[in-house]
């Protein structure tokens, strides 16, 4: 790894054939939001819709005609695998394709019209890419990696150029997405070996987090799950190449949650009318929470969009979390007297505050248990400051904003209140693919009565299934042995207070 010259394979990189030169546009209303010159580096708009297709046809462009002669095979979330895809059809080569049955819809159709052919295999990356390890030995195939080859990093290196090319003052900071680390060793190198006063800030999601461990570390640790909501950096294990650069060059990590997400993707709409997919919305995501963290001002920085492949039907799931993560949105359990008018009276009590969602169903003679959204203004403690004017007012309040089982499934099902004798509430994660719903009825089985049931498809991420599951205590050991083997992740949520207020 030492004996290669990278920053020479990056300013050398062949990738203009098939890539643009993306635009790098400034973001008018995000950096007057947040105080900072903010600038887009719009990946989002290459052929592919990511930046994928750099690394992909420099990687193609490298290989002799004779390795070409039996095509490449590549594992990926689905951008690689268009990158990949394209440059092949460009070429003439065949290409083999191995995704996960959990990618999008949306990236397996865009292979398919490139004309590769497509093997679906396994819940996540890593697992199509042992697939595509075998069938690279048994067919005598090229693999190409999606990050964790210099050619292919040297292509995402490009972007680097570009940006100082394209940017003619002081960059204090380039955020960018690690998934399996190739976008960031590439840019990273060429930054830090030609301007190294620009801090290089990678992003990640807080559930696939693998290079925020791993240099923490100072070795390579490989997750044992990861989330694929943000499936184009869903990866275990970042690569060795990528894991080498990034120890020699990245400043800093930051890491951020779902919400953030889901505000970042909703800020760029705003700025741009454009959709970027999660992983694509990382760099947003994490600038944002670096500055208020930090408390930054005039500060000028830029963000990679990445990528912007995403399902339609994921959009419900993402505009349901947007508001929460650019605090926008509390969610709010409260207390208000059972008799006409209450609701009235509380609105009216809340001023001029907006109130996004308001649920509930009849507790008892004397109270009524509320699941409420109450719209936010920008101040820093505008929560805190909601939440305590409630209680002046004489309101039992609890905040669930940060309560990902309020969030995911409560606020649909408030209303399904019952007393019923040894209920236990479990909740339930496993990769959606066609059938996967019957399989985990299956896997449950039907020895114990099933008490709750609420289940939402958000669109090629994990299915997610809330159930409660009566047992009488002395089958207690006997249940818990079961749901072990069942091969689903799970949490029991019988002691989480939104089921104790709404359900229970």
């Amino acid at each position: 790894m030492n004996k290669i010259n990278y920053l020479e394979l990056i300013k050398t990189a062949d990738v203009y054939s098939v890539a643009k030169v993306s635009p790098l546009d400034y973001a008018q209303l995000i950096s007057t939001r947040l105080n900072n010159k903010i600038f887009l580096k719009r990946e989002d708009l290459q052929s592919t819709f990511s930046f994928k297709i750099r690394g992909a046809v420099n990687k193609i462009k490298n290989l002799d005609k004779t390795t070409l002669k039996n095509g490449v095979i590549c594992s990926s979330a689905g951008n690689h695998a268009q990158g990949v895809a394209l440059a092949s059809k460009l070429n003439n080569n065949r290409a083999v394709i191995v995704m996960p049955q959990t990618t999008p819809s949306i990236k397996i159709e865009a292979v398919k019209m490139l004309d590769a052919e497509i093997i679906l295999h396994g819940d996540n990356y890593d697992e199509a890419y042992s697939k595509a390890k075998e069938i690279e030995k048994l067919e005598s195939l090229t693999f190409i990696h999606a990050f964790d080859d210099p050619h292919v990093i040297a292509g995402q290196g490009t972007i680097g150029i570009e940006i100082l090319e394209q940017l003619n003052e002081d960059i204090d900071a380039i955020f960018i997405p690690i998934g399996g680390g190739g976008l960031i060793s590439g840019i990273a190198t060429y930054i830090k070996e030609t301007k190294p006063s620009i801090k290089i800030i990678g992003v990640e999601p807080e559930d696939s987090a693998s290079m925020t461990l791993s240099l923490a570390a100072n070795e390579q640790i490989t997750l044992d799950h990861v989330s694929i909501f943000a499936d184009g950096v869903a990866v275990k294990r970042v690569g060795d190449i990528p894991f080498f650069l990034c120890k020699k060059y990245v400043d800093e990590i930051i890491t951020v949650n779902t919400d953030e997400i889901c505000a970042a993707i909703q800020a760029i709409y705003e700025e741009t009318r454009s959709i970027v997919e999660p992983s694509g919305a990382l760099s947003l995501a994490g600038i944002t929470k670096y500055t208020d963290l930090n408390s930054i001002k005039n500060k000028t920085y830029v963000g990679i969009n990445c990528g912007a492949n995403v399902n339609f039907d994921r959009l419900r799931h993402i505009a349901e979390r947007a508001a929460v993560g650019k605090k926008s949105e509390a969610l709010l359990a409260v207390e208000i007297e059972e008799k006409p008018g209450s609701f009235k009276r509380f609105c009216k009590a809340m001023g001029r505050r907006s109130i996004t969602e308001f649920n509930y169903r009849y507790h008892n003679e004397g109270r009524a248990r509320v699941f409420v959204g109450v719209e936010l203004h920008s101040k820093s403690n505008a929560q805190q400051e909601v939440i305590n004017e409630i209680k002046e007012l004489g309101y039992s309040v609890v905040d669930l904003s940060q309560n990902e089982m309020a969030k995911i499934h409560i606020r649909h099902m408030v209303g399904g209140r019952a007393s019923i004798e040894n209920e236990r509430l479990f909740r339930f994660e496993f990769p959606e693919r066609p059938g996967a719903l019957l399989e985990f009825l299956d896997a449950i089985g039907t020895e114990w009565n099933i008490t709750l049931f609420h289940y939402r498809n958000h669109g090629s991420d994990f299915g997610r299934i809330l159930t409660g599951i009566q047992a009488p205590k002395e089958q207690t050991e006997q249940l818990e042995i079961h749901l072990s083997k069942v091969g689903y992740r799970y949490w029991e949520e019988s002691n989480n207070p939104a089921y104790e207020m709404f359900l229970a």
